[in-house]
């Protein structure tokens, strides 16, 4: 991915629906996120984006689509 698209994902993401639910199937994807690393306020998705990075030594770019990926879902699993 290069600057451009990175950018791109980046500027592009809010959390919608429910977060609850979310978080819990992300807790049960990836069973080393804890509370800390998913509680989330409104308008800090970096702070939320950066904690998870953080924790699944993943890139702000992998967070980010998995977090897209799974506020796509339509079930419970994703």
């Amino acid at each position: 991915m290069d600057a451009k698209q990175s950018k791109t994902v980046n500027e592009g993401f809010t959390v919608t629906g429910n977060w609850t639910m979310l978080a819990k199937n992300l807790k049960a994807k990836f069973a080393q996120l804890t509370e800390s690393d998913l509680k989330f306020e409104a308008g800090k998705e970096n702070d939320l984006i950066t904690r998870i990075e953080a924790r699944l030594h993943k890139t702000r770019d992998e967070v980010i689509l998995l977090l897209k990926n799974a506020q796509l879902a339509k079930t419970n699993v994703f």
